[in-house]
């Protein structure tokens, strides 16, 4: 199939460009005259019939049709340079890039990663950590580990699959400020919206998704607690020990209610959510990204 691209060397000079947002700059870093690198670009905005750059006396921009283009042509070099290190000859040791949340990368993988070095002493496994995001694991990785809504069409893309169903947790200090005991166990989901409970505060990651409201399960009565959004999971989690509010468990915060710094009263469970293991789509995995996949698979 024929491709239809601008020349390698536009798009080399537009990326240098347009993360510098100078062309004196991206002409130093690449050699050429700052008029090569104006040519360049100008070539290339009208092979596209498009502007990319915004032009001031002092200063260049990026247009929204060149932010677009710069992200994906820093993807794709960033993909061709690996790709070539991976298969050209001599050293062959790469290290295998990982996107993992910190919540999961501190109470699942980082704990276990020490197995797979002792089976496999010259792999390097380099963690890119985030909070859990959509996107994040897209990135330039090898492999991702992130939440997500377990459903029939994110099964087809993932290598493996960790379904958790979710629980609500608390600190005992929290249920004894409210009356209740701190042994409480097998409440009924209605109390949490009734008094003394209902003015209490439910920790979250965003308001977009309401997993509160669906683990409440009463969808013609309002969950009317108060949300309070803290992104990053380790640091709800530490909020909710402090007892700054309710928090949404799974099975990785099994230390936490073994010690008792947090408990569990209510028996109702919230399925169809979990972590998926994915690969990166058309992402050339190497013999050592290989081993680490297997070595996922074996032990999730």
């Amino acid at each position: 199939m024929k491709h239809y691209l601008p020349s390698l060397e536009a798009l080399k000079v537009f990326e240098a460009a347009g993360r510098h947002l100078s062309f004196s700059r991206a002409a130093d870093e690449l050699c050429l005259t700052k008029g090569a690198v104006s040519y360049q670009l100008r070539k290339l905005e009208e092979s596209m019939d498009i502007a990319l750059f915004r032009r001031s006396t002092r200063q260049v921009y990026l247009t929204d049709s060149g932010q677009e283009l710069l992200q994906t042509t820093q993807r794709l070099f960033a993909d061709l340079s690996r790709t070539i290190d991976q298969i050209k000859p001599g050293d062959t040791r790469h290290d295998v890039l990982v996107a993992v949340t910190t919540y999961v990368a501190l109470r699942w993988l980082s704990p276990r990663i020490a197995s797979f070095i002792e089976q496999h002493p010259g792999v390097s496994i380099l963690l890119q950590h985030s909070v859990n995001s959509q996107d994040f694991y897209s990135q330039n990785v090898d492999f991702a580990i992130h939440w997500r809504e377990m459903d029939e069409k994110n099964n087809r893309s993932s290598l493996l699959e960790m379904p958790m169903p979710l629980f609500p947790v608390c600190s005992p200090g929290l249920l004894e400020r409210n009356g209740i005991g701190a042994d409480a166990s097998g409440l009924e989901n209605i109390a949490l919206a009734t008094l003394p409970l209902g003015n209490l505060p439910l920790l979250c990651e965003d308001r977009s998704l309401d997993l509160w409201q669906a683990w409440y399960g009463q969808q013609e009565i309002s969950l009317g607690n108060p949300r309070r959004v803290i992104a990053d999971a380790n640091v709800r989690t530490q909020a909710a020990i402090d007892g700054q509010g309710w928090t949404m468990a799974d099975g990785l915060m099994q230390a936490e209610l073994s010690s008792g710094v947090l408990v569990a009263p209510f028996a109702s469970r919230l399925e169809g959510y979990g972590y998926a293991i994915q690969s990166s789509p058309g992402r050339f995995i190497n013999r050592d990204a290989g081993k680490f996949r297997d070595w996922l698979i074996a032990h999730a």
